[in-house]
């Protein structure tokens, strides 16, 4: 079990005085970085006086200075095209990390750590790949890691976990995290639209990139997922870790179908905290996929692009954070924000509170977890088909919580509603039904959130 000391470094963090300059590298300047230097050119006097001292702009690393060089957010500031350069400088305090990717800006952020720099990053692919490593690299040398605009941009839930529910034991966590597939199933649900019609329209209007692919399977919400799980239950969860769908396969019908049932289709970043029957803590879980949620269910009338946390923690109870979970503007506020709180340390001394894994929960496998299912079949319309199927269900121990029958013709609709049950058990039922002679075919197997 680890302390919340940093390990490696146990000195005192003095502080460089008030009214002393804060010099900080921006790594990059695309949406993100660009929001950030026009706000901080915007907002520097009221930062300096919430800082206690000035933010002056060492220099600004971008992959192509030609390109760059007439923006009016960095006249008057050092342009370079080698990062490394300003990463080492000794007039360097703070790193801003915002390219994006894994490799390279990994390097970049172990190296400015190991240099003394604090480091502020959106980066949510590398925390949740590397924030081990990451964090034992600021624990060394005794300077701040922040990125809470890694998880949902301007949604404070990161400082939430990491500060204010400190105190308490954090049960439960799901959301919606990704604002392209939230669009997108809101706009199947307003229009009737199939998935490939939403898409297009979310492309058009700029919710979705051209490579829409880690949005829609799921990774960039499974990404912050790890990251969340990590916060929230004090232990270590990776990108790897997460259990990852996405809603690529969502039909009109499946929207159809969840409105006739009471509920809504979100694809959520769900993390759990798992217990025995004695309330002990066995391990935790962090999952992605498309799930099915009451409409009474705050979550349920989340629309458009935005973002919602749904945290249960012990004490506190059933908390909610909602807003815009991506664009420059509300991911440059996130940024500035932990800007504010590493420049505000290396003014007056003292540190952020570090990430501290002190729990080293196992993370429990997505097949050992219990859940409820949704299943869509097309099946024969005949006697003694119903009560074949139900039978199967009941052999492989599950028990069903409805079962509803809609014919048409020489088939039927059949959607079947199971209570929980190992995640194991379900996928090996749903393999028994795909090859029943009177199973014409499974249309769709979606889990519910209740």
């Amino acid at each position: 079990m680890t302390s919340a000391t940093a390990e490696g470094y146990n000195g005192n963090y003095p502080g460089k005085g008030i009214g002393t300059p804060v010099g900080i590298a921006v790594l990059g300047k695309g949406t993100v970085g660009t929001e950030v230097l026009r706000l901080l050119s915007e907002f520097s006097s009221n930062l300096e006086h919430r800082i206690g001292g000035p933010i002056e702009v060492r220099g600004v690393a971008v992959s192509d200075v030609e390109k760059h060089k007439d923006a009016p957010e960095v006249q008057g500031l050092y342009l370079t095209g080698d990062a490394r350069e300003l990463v080492t400088r000794d007039d360097v305090d703070i790193v801003v990390e915002l390219i994006g990717g894994i490799d390279y800006p990994r390097e970049l952020v172990l190296e400015a750590l190991k240099a003394g720099k604090s480091v502020v990053t959106a980066n949510k692919a590398l925390v949740a790949a590397h924030s081990a490593e990451l964090a034992d690299a600021a624990n060394a040398a005794g300077v701040d890691l922040y990125y809470e605009a890694a998880v949902a941009a301007a949604i404070p839930v990161v400082g939430m976990l990491r500060r204010s529910l400190a105190g308490d034991q954090v049960q439960r966590i799901s959301g919606i995290v990704n604002g392209t597939t939230n669009f997108i199933l809101d706009a199947m649900a307003s229009t009737g639209a199939d998935y490939e019609e939403a898409l297009a329209e979310a492309t058009r209007l700029g919710y979705a990139e051209a490579d829409p692919t880690a949005d829609v399977e799921g990774h960039d919400a499974a990404s912050k997922a790890a990251i969340l799980a990590s916060m929230g239950f004090h232990t270590r969860v990776t990108f790897d870790d997460v259990h990852c769908e996405g809603i690529t396969k969502i039909t009109a019908d499946d929207i159809e179908a969840a409105k006739k049932s009471g509920h809504t289709i979100k694809l959520l970043a769900i993390c759990e905290r798992l217990v025995d029957d004695a309330g002990n803590t066995t391990g935790v879980n962090a999952r992605v996929h498309p799930t099915l949620v009451p409409n009474e269910h705050p979550l349920a009338s989340v629309d458009k692009s935005y973002n919602a946390i749904f945290v249960e923690a012990e004490a506190a109870g059933r908390l909610m954070f909602y807003g815009n979970g991506a664009g420059g503007a509300p991911t440059a506020s996130a940024v500035l924000g932990d800007l504010v709180g590493a420049a505000r340390n290396k003014v007056h001394g003292g540190r952020a509170p570090a990430e501290n894994p002190y729990a080293d929960y196992p993370v429990v496998s997505f097949e050992e977890v219990t859940t409820r299912y949704t299943i869509n079949m097309t099946v024969n319309d005949r006697v003694g088909v119903l009560t074949d199927l139900t039978a199967r269900f009941a052999k492989a121990g599950i028990s069903l919580s409805a079962v509803r029958q809609e014919e048409s013709g020489d088939e039927a609709h059949l959607i079947v509603v199971t209570h929980a049950a190992r995640e194991q058990d379900l996928n090996a039922i749903v393999e028994q039904l795909s090859g029943h002679d009177d199973v014409l075919a499974v249309n769709s197997v979606i889990r519910l959130d209740s």
